[in-house]
């Protein structure tokens, strides 16, 4: 099933859930490939790794940035044009740090945890009033 292109369909659409637990970006010089890693991403200074807290701390790895994960529950198009904009918009506005992942069904958010609740009604004004600016 292909997902959705059309900016104001995938905002009708939008909904945010929160996975439990808190999340970080972990560094490692080697990849690891177990089910503790949500994902990896291959850089030139080695890889990074997002994980549980817990899972970074059990694998001695250090770590950065202790966030909430955010799932855009909307299946949007990799070729869609506009909703991370429109998402980092509406968070800049309110000065929240985001960092964006991309699957093949939804995009996921991760922001610091203190401001997840606040992150999540940012998103759903997003939803009711358009993206910023409008």
């Amino acid at each position: 099933m292909a997902g959705i292109e059309d900016l104001a369909t995938i905002l009708e659409g939008l909904e945010v859930l929160r996975r439990p637990g808190t999340y970080v970006f972990a560094r490692s010089s080697e990849p690891i490939v177990d089910a503790s890693v949500e994902a990896m991403i291959r850089e030139d200074e080695g890889f990074t790794l997002v994980m549980t807290r817990e899972a970074a701390e059990s694998n001695g790895l250090s770590f950065d940035f202790e966030a909430a994960w955010l799932t855009l529950a909307v299946h949007s198009s990799l070729a869609a044009v506009g909703l991370t904009a429109t998402v980092a918009g509406a968070l800049a506005e309110l000065d929240i740090p985001c960092n964006v992942i991309a699957g093949f069904y939804h995009d996921h958010l991760l922001v610091p945890v203190a401001r997840a609740e606040e992150a999540i009604r940012g998103i759903e004004a997003v939803k009711r009033y358009g993206p910023p600016g409008t």
